[in-house]
């Protein structure tokens, strides 16, 4: 049994939420949202909220049960605060800007890298080796971040690379006489 998917989703103030068949859509101060609610889930506007339920006890309706619970739960959120995610570069030479609307990054290779970034999802560049990333949609700040990163991930001997806010990089030894 999902423990997650038994809790009813509270519709934060300032929000307002619409079900309709299985799609759900929340409107806030940031945005608009919706999403569309798999076959094997029940979802109905309660007084308390969104509650969600299985259709039916089968292996695949339980295991969407508590997934979906979340995915509106993150839709709600993101269009009354939504999402942010931070990214720090470490290496010497390495840097990042905003050229436009494009993030231009300088991580050590021949040329600069240029990220064209998505329509709804903000970047900010409060220092040349903070990346800070904001949107409504928290899988889409999620993947943008997770894109960014990869161009020049952290390695593990001396450091340097594209890492996540607070990560912790597992650092080896290098070769000795």
């Amino acid at each position: 049994m999902s423990r997650i998917g038994k809790k009813p989703v509270t519709v934060p103030a300032g929000v307002t939420a619409s079900v309709d068949g299985q799609t759900v859509k929340a409107k806030g101060p940031k945005g608009e949202l919706s999403f569309v609610v798999n076959d094997e889930v029940l979802v109905k506007m309660e007084e308390g909220g969104v509650k969600v339920d299985p259709r039916d006890q089968s292996k695949e309706a339980r295991s969407k049960w508590g997934m979906s619970r979340t995915m509106i739960n993150n839709i709600f959120t993101g269009v009354k605060d939504g999402f942010e995610k931070r990214l720090e570069i470490q290496g010497v030479g390495y840097r990042a800007a905003m050229q436009g609307k494009n993030l231009q990054l300088a991580l050590g290779f021949s040329h600069d890298v240029v990220y064209q970034v998505p329509e709804g999802i903000t970047v900010a560049v409060p220092r040349p080796t903070e990346i800070v990333i904001t949107g409504i949609d928290k899988q889409r700040v999620g993947q943008v971040a997770a894109e960014i990163r990869e161009y020049r991930g952290p390695e593990p001997y001396k450091g340097k690379g594209v890492r996540y806010a607070g990560e912790q990089i597992v650092r080896k030894e290098g070769k000795k006489k």
